[in-house]
């Protein structure tokens, strides 16, 4: 039987040649909600990140997602959609075939499903032009189509809104609004108080490695 939370730290550390990062975490996020994440840039947002992602193992303490505990039971989360920094492509080739290469080598996708999932984040399915000539704003919704495409039920968003203007901010708001409508478990970090207000249930706060909740 499943419990109410989809993500749960335990007296989690993380450290780095000596100098540790995170600091005994102890945070759960609810099924079905979504969780904010504020900070300045070495808080520790990201590693916090990359380690419930299973991209880095924890120095000590447990991460469980979706009940598996991660880099024991399983590698990687089951059912997860990421961003984690600035999302990675080949550049010589489309954003649609980037996608392709990614749905081939999982193999549970169709052509259908990439090209909603281009359209939902504003990007035209029959664009031809490699990566390397996106913009900034462009390679960011690229990587949100990449982390929905298979419809997860987690989704764990690194600064989603790097390089977005304020239309396409508030068009991936939007998505996220819709996302959360539907279900999904989602933890996102922004710079933006704003988008934290917008879209989150709970906001915490991350300061050298402590994290504490706001008030919204």
């Amino acid at each position: 039987m499943e419990n109410d939370f989809y993500i749960e730290l335990a007296k989690v550390r993380k450290c780095f040649h000596g100098e540790e990062v995170l600091q005994e975490l102890d945070f759960q996020v609810e099924r079905g909600r979504t969780y904010g994440i504020a900070g300045n840039n070495g808080s520790g947002k990201t590693v916090l990140m990359k380690c419930i992602c299973g991209f880095l193992p924890v120095t000590a303490g447990l991460v469980r997602v979706g009940g598996k505990f991660i880099g024991k039971e399983i590698d990687f989360p089951e059912s997860m959609g990421a961003i984690i920094e600035t999302p990675g492509f080949l550049d010589h080739l489309s954003g649609r075939r980037n996608l392709e290469i990614l749905a081939d080598l999982r193999g549970n996708l169709t052509g259908r499903d990439i090209t909603v999932s281009l359209l939902r984040v504003g990007l035209n399915p029959g664009l031809t032009k490699p990566v390397s000539k996106y913009s900034l704003g462009m390679r960011q919704r690229l990587g949100i189509a990449q982390a929905i495409m298979e419809d997860p039920a987690l989704l764990i968003l690194d600064e989603p809104f790097n390089g977005l203007d304020k239309h396409g901010v508030q068009e991936m708001r939007s998505l996220l609004l819709e996302e959360k409508q539907r279900g999904k478990t989602i933890l996102l970090s922004s710079h933006n108080s704003e988008d934290l207000r917008i879209l989150c249930d709970r906001i915490f706060e991350m300061d050298a490695g402590v994290m504490k909740e706001e008030i919204k």
